[in-house]
């Protein structure tokens, strides 16, 4: 299914793995010396951090299974779905426990 698309999901990997680098290094000097003082900046550096992990967890993991089967596959993808629905969605986990209930 990713087979011919694992060098791309290597290369994206790579350079996401590098820019959240540089996104932590950044915050974590500004939260020891204040020099962003513009806070949409500072917004935008925060949400590249939270979301731009879950992205490199993403194409990480589908460069992994770039080599498994497709069963592998689907299950990742699964999971995958799951975390990025209750990430967006979090009351989708608070009325799928009140169904159980």
């Amino acid at each position: 299914m990713f087979k011919s698309l694992e060098k791309v999901f290597d290369i994206i990997g790579e350079i996401l793995a590098v820019l959240l680098v540089v996104v932590y290094i950044v915050l974590i000097i500004n939260a020891n010396f204040p020099f962003i003082e513009n806070a949409t900046v500072l917004n935008i550096l925060e949400i590249a951090r939270t979301y731009g992990s879950l992205l490199l967890v993403a194409v990480v993991g589908l460069e992994a299974m770039s080599k498994r089967n497709l069963v592998f596959q689907i299950i990742f993808l699964a999971m995958l779905a799951i975390v990025v629905v209750f990430l967006f969605f979090p009351d989708t986990y608070s009325n799928l426990i009140d169904l159980v209930k």
